[in-house]
């Protein structure tokens, strides 16, 4: 197979015009700018984060300021050939519009007082740029409504105004009701002139992870057309199985000849730990671009959403809701109202987890317009119970402990070492803490559903059978493994569960042994104490 030079990809890079003249690979999503910019004029887009809603504001900017250079074929300094883009094919009359930006997508902005000189800074950028003096600073309000008529006034043309992550100081500010609510003043005032300076404006874009309407922020500006779950938009930020088939087949050539395997398997492998995202009715399958391209850029398929910082935002988040555990989460239904949930309201968790990208919707019931919610793929399924596993264990010693339960859970795995794993087991449930441990079966079953997955275990939690649910099977490569947890009784007890209620028959024709596992939960101990295992 001959496969092409290598690309260059856009990791972590959010300018439009940067991926266009350095040659970065850039998937055309201007057929739904276009129509997006010539049907409306008012729009919010909800995305989790690193989903390329900035890119797509850079993009909208370089449209509105006419620079139709960007979008044509050509060539770069470096004689990569960028093909020509869809929109510079339409009737788009590419007039400059001046365009007002607000990105909030920078820093760990946590202190109103930063946040008040990020919003002076980009105001004052402009006001120098149009020539205002400006006598009262803190008036953000008229500063606004000067900014927008002056630029119109000085170029003929009606304002651009783009939002990029307006909740952004919001969301690290979890918990702190007054920063909040001090902060959602200073935009209701600097965005409040947006719907009565509407005939001075050509077109307004807000892009969020929490929607818009519950946030209080955006009251007043109830003319905005929420694309978030349309049909038409579902691709307009991410990598559609279309695009990723065909724009990006030679990356997925690349990677399959590197790692000697056919182009089908890699393709199952990239599907599997970054596709699964579905953002309406539709249900159409939308790919992680972060993830997706930070697999090309560093030819290794792994977990990538999880890293700088999403970690400890997800485990802030955890210790805001009511319990939560892995297994209440896959096939969750969810009512299409829950969606109006703001974002620091935890009395529903599932929808804000939706929100914030940790779940998607994996099905929709039209007759009761209903969603049912579920990971994404195997990265955030993986990583979600990771940080379960940090928020349960709750110490340093539990994190570096980690490193010893997964090496055992790796003998275990390559060279069926039960006995090992066992032990590191005990060792794991006697680090949690005393007031996280509920005297309860479902605590051990939830806690030792939620260490496999965070190994990326092929683990079942709740496997039906015809007469019941085994705990937890496990499918190893070399056997599978059903378990069954006992709480106050003994291992015999569990194993004659399983024996009676047949957990293991529906394996019987998979051709790897089937191992029964019975656990026995001391009351007092809060460990097991007691374990036995046969083959089935």
């Amino acid at each position: 197979m001959i496969v092409s030079a290598r690309r260059k990809y856009p990791v972590g890079i959010q300018s439009f015009e940067s991926i266009r003249t350095e040659g970065y690979v850039y998937v055309d999503k201007t057929p739904l700018i276009y129509k997006m910019i010539t049907e409306g004029k008012p729009y919010f887009l909800s995305r989790p984060r690193r989903f390329g809603k900035s890119l797509l504001v850079s993009t909208l900017a370089a449209v509105f300021e006419g620079r139709r250079e960007l979008f044509e074929a050509f060539s770069t300094d470096d004689g990569i050939e960028q093909p020509q883009l869809f929109i510079a094919q339409t009737n788009w009359k590419w007039e400059y519009h001046p365009v007002l930006r607000f990105d909030f997508s920078a820093g760990d902005l946590s202190d109103l007082k930063q946040l008040d000189t990020l919003i002076d800074f980009i105001l004052s950028q402009y006001e120098e740029q149009y020539g205002l003096t400006v006598t009262d600073r803190e008036d953000v309000n008229v500063r606004m409504i000067n900014l927008i008529r002056t630029a119109e006034r000085q170029t003929g043309k009606k304002v651009v105004v783009l939002v990029d992550e307006y909740d952004n100081f919001i969301l690290h500010s979890l918990g702190n009701e007054e920063k909040t609510i001090a902060a959602r003043r200073r935009f209701q005032n600097l965005f409040g002139p947006l719907k009565s300076e509407d005939s001075h404006l050509q077109f307004v874009f807000i892009t969020g992870i929490s929607k818009f309407s519950q946030m209080g922020i955006f009251s007043k500006l109830n003319q905005l057309n929420n694309i978030s779950m349309q049909p038409a938009y579902e691709t307009i930020c991410g990598i559609s199985e279309n695009e990723l088939t065909t724009v990006l087949l030679t990356d997925i050539e690349q990677m399959a000849e590197k790692h000697r395997v056919d182009y089908d398997t890699m393709f199952e492998r990239l599907k599997q730990n970054y596709d699964g995202y579905h953002f309406g009715e539709e249900l159409t399958d939308v790919y992680n671009p972060f993830s997706l391209f930070k697999a090309f850029y560093s030819g290794k398929v792994s977990d990538y959403w999880f890293e700088s910082g999403t970690t400890r935002a997800l485990i802030d988040m955890l210790a805001q809701m009511p319990r939560l555990d892995v297994t209440d989460v896959e096939g969750t239904p969810c009512m299409a109202e829950d969606f109006d949930q703001p974002f620091d309201s935890y009395e529903q968790p599932l929808p804000v987890l939706y929100q914030s990208g940790y779940l998607t919707i994996k099905d929709y019931r039209p007759s009761r317009n209903q969603y049912v919610l579920g990971f994404p793929n195997e990265e955030v399924r993986k990583g979600f119970a990771l940080c379960l596993y940090r928020y349960v264990t709750n110490t340093q010693a539990g994190n570096r402990n980690r490193s010893v339960f997964q090496n055992a859970y790796l003998d275990f795995r390559d060279d069926g070492n039960l006995p090992a794993f066992i032990e590191a087991l005990k060792v794991f449930f006697a680090g949690v803490p005393y007031m996280l441990a509920d005297k309860n079966e479902h605590h051990f079953h939830v806690m030792l559903y939620t260490l496999f997955v965070s190994f990326g275990a092929d683990v079942v939690a709740e496997d039906l059978s015809s007469k019941g649910r085994a705990d937890l099977t496990l499918k190893m490569p070399k056997g599978i493994y059903v378990i069954e947890l006992k709480y106050g009784k003994s291992a015999d007890e569990a194993l004659r569960q399983i024996d009676e209620r047949g957990y293991a028959r529906k394996y019987a024709m998979d051709g790897r042994p089937i191992i029964k596992v019975g656990l026995a939960f001391s009351q007092e101990e809060r460990n097991i104490t007691e374990w036995k295992s046969e083959e089935a």
